[in-house]
């Protein structure tokens, strides 16, 4: 599938020039996306929200399935956008389908959440574990082990702000970063002009 790319990197986020991203997706402030990711917003928009961390050879597809029951507003053209909560780690080699995902998750490595699973907030999907078919995971759940079994958290994801300041430092030493390309503040200004413009357009014809 053809995709116009339509990439919105906000100012204080950092993006390797190897990542791969394809599609209409927004990296809020603050996030941190490593080389030879992979991001693909092939039946909607993706919206990853703020201080999220994308690993080495990660890979986020927004994909609805033919046979979903979302799959109709994908013919209609009315799916909605993939919306990332803020404080989400995506480590190396985790593949994520999921249309839904809240905030402070943790993807561990090798990792697989289908498009069939919704992710709720403060969840812990374990390295190698494999999500597939309709289900919701309640907040704080853990998935770990062979079988997939879960449990709740005892404790709250610990702040990653550790993390994203020394990767902050270090990123930049190793590899090129693209520059962040929408500005908030100037387009809230271009915004203001244009309703400006309309509004004495309006009154003059009055």
């Amino acid at each position: 599938m053809n995709l116009k790319n339509d990439i919105k990197i906000m100012p204080r986020s950092m993006v390797c020039e190897d990542s791969n991203l394809r599609g209409d997706i927004t990296i809020s402030s603050g996030c941190l996306i490593h080389p030879s990711t992979t991001i693909i917003a092939e039946s909607g928009p993706i919206i990853i929200g703020e201080n999220c961390i994308v690993e080495e050879y990660a890979t986020i597809v927004h994909r609805v399935p033919k046979g979903h029951k979302a799959y109709q507003d994908v013919l209609d053209g009315t799916v909605k956008p993939l919306v990332i909560g803020p404080d989400n780690i995506f480590e190396v080699g985790c593949t994520v389908e999921a249309l839904k995902i809240g905030e402070r998750n943790v993807f561990e490595c090798k990792s697989y959440v289908s498009a069939d699973v919704t992710v709720s907030n403060g969840c812990v999907i374990g390295a190698g574990c494999r999500l597939v078919g309709e289900q919701v995971l309640p907040e704080k759940t853990v998935i770990f082990g062979q079988h997939c079994q879960q449990r709740e958290a005892i404790e709250k994801q610990r702040s990653q702000m550790v993390q994203l300041d020394y990767l902050r430092k270090i990123l930049p030493n190793y590899h090129h970063l693209k520059k962040a390309t929408y500005d908030p503040k100037r387009h809230e200004r271009k915004f203001e002009a244009c309703t400006y413009f309309v509004m004495q357009t309006f009154l003059d014809q009055a």
